[in-house]
């Protein structure tokens, strides 16, 4: 048995694709390297991360798939799942497929990405819904999520375009990382979050900015205001608001 280790990065495991090609070695098995089990028995080979041979796969997949179908692989890999060697296989076959495959229903592996990736990016969009951002003393914006798939890189571009002219972070509780961007670029960052409240996402009144408790405290009052007690249908408004999102969001939040 054939396993790969690899440094659970997408440069890692395009590496790995590289470096399978370049051994003449198919794996069995590919394996972040944190999650690797003593009792796996095998041929074990550790995969360095190479960003000039991850280019070139990564060079090779432009070639072969529309801009679009690019990201696919990368979408499903940012899904969390143990799928390193779906994504293998798709890469393979893109590869040593002589017509494109990325329609290619039929196929399971093309399948399966496909399903990771609108998974994925629902999820996205989703979060581009119901992210609420705070304003602190020191004027940046901060907003707290906790997606079920690492979806922060997909979001990012989207603030970037938009919210040019705020510093502002967004925060990846369960996964301890975030952007901060500071006007001219977006660069990852970990926090304490010694002012957040990890269960609501909400930052403490001592770091809040002068106005944003009130601001918080009217955006309260007016969801509840707009609310029919008569007419409420919280299954109806869980189809359009999954109750996931609830928690970081300002307006389902009680009036303090």
């Amino acid at each position: 048995m054939n396993i790969f280790i690899y440094d659970r990065t997408f440069e890692g495991l395009l590496t790995t694709v590289f470096d399978s090609y370049d051994l003449k070695i198919v794996p069995d098995v590919i394996v972040p390297k944190n999650n690797l089990q003593d009792s796996l028995f095998g041929n074990k080979i550790e995969i360095i991360t190479d960003t000039v041979k991850a280019e070139r796969v990564w060079n090779g997949l432009e070639k072969k798939l529309t801009d679009g179908a690019c990201q696919l692989p990368y979408k499903a890999w940012l899904s969390e799942m143990k799928i390193e060697m779906l994504v293998y296989k798709f890469i393979r076959k893109v590869f040593e497929t002589p017509f494109n495959i990325e329609k290619n229903y039929g196929d399971e592996h093309v399948l399966a990405i496909r399903q990771l990736n609108r998974k994925v990016t629902r999820e996205a969009c989703r979060t581009l819904e119901f992210l609420r951002f705070q304003k602190t003393t020191d004027n940046i914006y901060y907003a707290s999520i906790a997606p079920p798939y690492n979806i922060l890189p997909v979001i990012i571009s989207h603030f970037e375009k938009r919210f040019t002219d705020q510093h502002w972070i967004i925060y990846d509780i369960k996964r301890h990382y975030g952007v901060y961007y500071d006007l001219q670029q977006t660069s990852e960052i970990t926090l304490e979050l010694n002012h957040v409240n990890t269960g609501t996402g909400r930052i403490s009144n001592n770091a809040m900015g002068e106005s944003e408790e009130l601001y918080q405290y009217l955006w309260k009052d007016y969801f509840q205001s707009v609310n029919i007690t008569e007419r409420k249908n919280l299954r109806l408004q869980m189809n359009f608001m999954p109750k996931r999102f609830w928690q970081y969001m300002t307006e389902k939040q009680m009036l303090t």
